[in-house]
C-alpha cells in the first residue's frame, strides 16, 4: 500500500504532500485515493496554514508541549473530510488540544483554512495515513479521546475486510489512549454500525461505555453535518459507538 506523506520541497515544507512515495506495511487499505488536484484557492489555503497547523511524520514522535505550548487533554480524529466539524469541536473546547489525520489534500487545505477564519490555535493536522502517524509519531498513553467519524463503510460484502475498524485497529488506539481515554465512532450504515459493536464487544482492553451491546447517544459535544442532518431529514440512522480503555 501506497503511504501519503510529506515531501520537503522546500525549507518550509508547505507545499502539497506526495501521495506515492513511501511503501506501507499493510496489505489492505481503507481508503480509496480520490484523482484530481487541488484548486488553486486550496493550494493557496494550504501553503499560507500548514507552517502553524501542519505536522509531518517525518519530524517523529509528538511533543505536546512544543506543539501546543501547553499540556491539556489531547483528542486525535482520523478522517475527518472537510473538517468543519473538527474545527468546531475544536473551537467549543478551547481547554483541549486536537490532533486531525487525513489523506486527502484538499480536506487538511480546507480545515486549515476554517481553523484560521475561527481563530482556532488548539489544533494540528497530518496529511497522511493514519497508522503510520499512530505509530511513529503520537506517544503511548498520551490521548484522552480518539474520534472515528463516518468512515467509509465499504458496503459489499467483498470489500468488508478493508473497513478501518478491526481488531488491529482498535488495538493500536488503545496503546495510544490513556487509561479510561475513549474511542469514539460513528456511522449512517447499520451494518457498519453492527460491525463495530461486534469488533470492540470482542476487545478485552476495552468497555462499553453506554453497556455491553448498547449504542451510545449522540453527545452533544458532536457536531451534526450537513450530510447527517439530511440524512436524519429522510429518516436515515446515525448510531454512536464510544469505549473507554481499561
Amino acid at each position: 500500500m501506497t503511504l501519503k506523506t510529506m515531501t520537503e520541497l522546500d525549507k518550509n515544507q508547505t507545499s502539497k504532500p506526495n501521495l506515492d512515495s513511501i511503501e506501507h506495511k499493510r496489505t489492505i487499505r481503507s481508503f480509496v485515493v480520490r484523482g484530481g488536484r487541488m484548486t488553486e484557492g486550496q493550494q493557496k489555503a494550504y501553503d499560507d496554514n500548514w507552517s502553524f497547523y501542519g505536522l509531518n511524520v517525518e519530524s517523529g514522535l509528538l511533543n505536546y508541549q512544543e506543539t501546543f505550548g501547553r499540556l491539556a487533554d489531547v483528542v486525535v480524529e482520523v478522517g475527518f473530510g472537510m473538517g468543519k466539524s473538527l474545527v468546531e469541536m475544536a473551537k467549543n473546547a478551547p481547554e483541549k488540544d486536537f490532533i486531525g489525520i487525513e489523506v486527502h489534500p484538499p480536506g487538511v487545505a480546507k480545515l486549515m483554512m476554517f481553523a484560521q477564519e475561527e481563530g482556532v490555535h488548539n489544533l494540528r493536522v497530518y496529511c497522511h495515513d493514519a497508522i503510520e502517524v499512530m505509530a511513529q509519531c503520537i506517544p503511548k498513553s498520551s490521548v484522552s479521546g480518539f474520534q472515528l467519524f463516518f468512515p467509509d463503510p465499504w458496503h459489499k460484502k467483498k470489500h468488508n475486510k478493508r473497513r478501518i475498524v478491526q481488531a488491529s485497529f482498535a488495538n493500536q488506539i488503545a496503546e495510544i489512549l490513556k487509561e479510561s481515554g475513549c474511542f469514539h465512532m460513528a456511522t449512517d450504515w447499520q451494518p457498519y454500525a453492527e460491525h463495530m459493536m461486534e469488533v470492540m464487544e470482542a476487545q478485552e482492553n476495552y468497555t462499553n461505555t453506554a453497556g455491553k451491546g448498547t449504542y451510545h447517544p449522540r453527545p452533544e459535544w458532536r457536531p451534526l453535518t450537513k450530510f447527517e442532518l439530511r440524512g436524519e431529514k429522510l429518516g436515515h440512522g446515525v448510531w454512536d459507538l464510544i469505549y473507554a480503555k481499561k
